[in-house]
């Protein structure tokens, strides 16, 4: 099996490092890069996982993942390029998966061996859970069997998709913020029960099941409606998964209804254009943030 180096073992590394083990890894074919003492202690003691230097992390793996703060790059991006300049010589190729958000595939081929493949990732919070979505964006040398060993790798932790790196902005903005959008809404459905005179225990329960079952029911409707791996199929499937979630909201708005009148304080509200324009802020954002090159 390719041995796997995560560089970082903050948040989103044991996220993964815990989602590859449950998918059947095996521990000898991971190991992870920490610099702080006490979470070095707390990765090995919890999945007894070699934890190491970036340097023995990276000399062995065929795949280096990258899941370091993007403030943190510029310090460990030299240990990794000068240890893999010098295992080139190894028969097997390393793959270098970066999940740091805002770090082009550009600025690592520029640092890296020349003609290195790079994968950039944005994966999301729900992956923390097993239930989050990974957008995958090939550099310059990730060729397709790159793409499908990389998006293996992150089948652990929650859907996987590929777009283009022009996109990525766009991805942060939608599935890497979103987990936030979604937290407010249910906050303040929370908020609005207790108003409305429910306990705020029964209110929370209510929301968070509410959600999480609507949720479960529009994704039912998506695998039924779009054939394995497309993401945005073109033609009549296209259009199903563009209307299943009005078609859904309809199916539950009877005319003159409750439901109906709800709705209507939410378009009166400006909800749509509350969400439109937090989307757009967070895009420019992560343009603004972005690392391309030195």
């Amino acid at each position: 099996m390719p041995r796997i180096a995560i560089i970082g073992g903050g948040n989103i590394g044991e996220a993964l490092l815990a989602g590859l083990l449950r998918a059947g890894r095996q521990v000898k074919d991971l190991v992870v890069a920490e610099k702080s003492p006490g979470r070095a202690d707390y990765l090995s003691k919890k999945y007894s996982v070699l934890v190491t230097t970036v340097s023995e992390a990276v000399d062995t793996a065929h795949y280096v993942v990258i899941a370091v703060k993007p403030g943190d790059i510029t310090h460990v991006i030299g240990d990794i390029a000068d240890t893999a300049a010098r295992a080139e010589s190894n028969a097997a190729e390393q793959v270098f998966v970066s999940v740091a958000a805002g770090v082009s595939t550009e600025f690592y081929e520029n640092k890296l061996p020349a003609g290195s493949p790079v994968v950039r990732v944005m994966p999301n919070a729900p992956m923390l859970v097993g239930g989050g979505v990974s957008a995958l964006a090939p550099g310059r040398f990730a060729t397709d069997e790159h793409l499908k060993q990389v998006s293996t790798l992150f089948d652990a932790v929650g859907g996987v998709l590929t777009v283009t790196e022009a996109q990525m902005d766009a991805v942060t903005a939608v599935s890497g913020s979103g987990p936030a959008y979604f937290f407010l809404m249910v906050e303040a459905l929370v908020d609005a029960a207790v108003d409305a005179g429910l306990s705020r225990a029964v209110a929370t329960d209510l929301a968070v099941q509410t959600m999480a079952g609507s949720a479960a029911m529009l994704l039912e409707r998506l695998d039924q409606s779009a054939p394995d791996g497309e993401a945005a199929p073109a033609g009549p499937i296209a259009a199903v998964l563009d209307t299943s979630p009005a078609e859904l909201r309809a199916t539950v708005t009877s005319p003159g209804g409750t439901t109906a009148a709800g709705l209507r304080e939410l378009e009166r509200g400006g909800l749509r254009a509350a969400v439109a324009n937090a989307v757009a802020a967070a895009k420019t954002r992560s343009e603004q943030l972005g690392i391309t090159s030195e």
